[in-house]
């Protein structure tokens, strides 16, 4: 008999779909009667998926389920279509059901369990990356939607036994770590939420302030020597509730003043595959030179797809504010994770809309967004770093001022 999954109690996953619906979408005021929420999720997800549909319905709003097969070693669905799919069919684009779905719905709640890390590992990467290509015209849609204030959405983990094992945890303990990351140990999550919120809005008024005055970020460490460009009218962001969780505060740089070199030190699990010691060498905005120990093929043929050799956001992770101390093999916690030296991460591709100042439905005209060094692409991957990184800021006025050092802002 094989051994049943761990399920967390119910008081936990009660906690966590009340943090999902009544916290993490329209911006921490949570769902309102008619609405309606895309819910999507495996069939691992099973139990944290009926709790938080009934956390919608208790809300008045109303489900579109997306529940979903799981790839696992014997029944592979998304490595079975690669295999089989050809040309035409990764093309194929469903124009009115997908118009549909952006039209009805006004939010979206994402449950992330893989069931097995490496399902597309021997897959041809051009395929997976064509695949984007293909659906980049719903990714578009939807943004518009975000940029019009019309849609909020969310992102949260179920632990499974694989991705425990992945890191070497038992699956209990892989569970604990997502309870401690997102409060669920608290009676009352939601409240603690928004308090962490309130801290973290503290530091992003501050960043934001100083992006004012700089003309460019230093990232400098042992394993990174990077420019990076604020651009005109750009402001950071952090706990919107678009990642539960999400300590992070990130902004979407101007492109075109990427210049140096960086190295990260946590695999990249994406596109059904891992990658490793992932290195990127930056010239002009544009990705020159990249290697990576493990996953090459893959990481160059990414960075191959149209405005994916270009920098989308650049982030910083406070470690006073993190709870996540452990890898979890999941780009989710990764990207938030605190430790001795916080963390840094460069995502290649797409940018963030909701970083500009200005008038924030411009930028779908994109010409405009051009312009401003906006990226526009299929691709938004996040790569990762818990490695020591200082941050300087240097200012318009030909002073310096350090910002970040030692996972942690310097901004008082």
């Amino acid at each position: 008999m094989s051994k049943q999954p761990y399920v967390p109690p119910q008081k936990i996953l009660d906690r966590y779909a009340d943090v999902l619906v009544n916290f993490a979408l329209n911006g921490g005021k949570g769902v309102k009667k008619g609405e309606v929420v895309r819910l999507t999720g495996g069939e691992v997800t099973k139990p944290l998926f009926l709790a938080v549909q009934s956390k919608i319905l208790e809300a008045g709003a109303h489900v579109m389920s997306n529940y979903l097969p799981d790839d696992d070693e014997k029944y592979s669905p998304s490595r079975d279509y690669y295999l089989k799919a050809d040309g035409h069919q990764i093309d194929f684009f469903p124009t009115k059901y997908m118009k549909g779905l952006i039209d009805t719905m006004d939010h979206s709640i994402y449950l992330i369990a893989e069931t097995n890390k490496e399902a597309l590992k021997g897959i041809d990467p051009k395929k997976i990356m064509r695949r984007g290509l293909a659906m980049k015209q719903f990714m578009d849609w939807r943004r518009d939607k975000e940029n019009r204030g019309k849609f909020t959405w969310t992102l949260a983990l179920y632990g499974t036994s694989q991705m425990a094992a992945t890191v070497g945890m038992s699956e209990k303990a892989y569970w604990n770590q997502i309870i401690k990351a997102c409060f669920l140990d608290e009676k009352n999550p939601v409240k603690k939420w928004k308090e962490i919120t309130d801290g973290l809005e503290n530091h992003r008024k501050k960043i934001s302030k100083v992006t004012e005055k700089t003309e460019k970020f230093h990232v400098e460490g042992p394993d990174v020597d990077l420019w990076i460009t604020p651009g005109e009218k750009r402001k950071w962001l952090s706990g919107r509730g678009a990642n539960i969780p999400s300590f992070e505060v990130f902004t979407s740089p101007d492109w075109r003043g990427t210049e140096g070199w960086i190295r990260f030190n946590q695999p990249l699990y994406r596109y059904g595959n891992v990658l490793e010691g992932i290195e990127l060498w930056f010239k002009n905005g544009k990705v020159v030179k990249s290697k990576a120990t493990k996953g090459e093929k893959l990481l160059k043929e990414m960075i191959k797809t149209e405005n994916a050799d270009k920098v989308g956001e650049f982030s910083l992770t406070d470690k006073r504010f993190s709870r996540i101390t452990k890898p979890m093999a999941e780009t989710l916690y990764d990207e938030n994770m605190g430790g001795p030296q916080g963390n840094t991460h460069i995502a290649l591709g797409m940018s963030y809309h909701d970083t500009y100042t200005g008038d924030i439905t411009k930028l779908s005209n994109k010409k405009f967004a051009d312009k401003l060094g906006y990226n526009d692409s299929t691709v938004h991957t996040d790569i990762i770093s818990t490695t020591r990184r200082k941050v300087t800021a240097h200012l318009k006025d030909g002073k310096t001022r350090v910002v970040y050092d030692n996972g942690q802002f310097l901004l008082d």
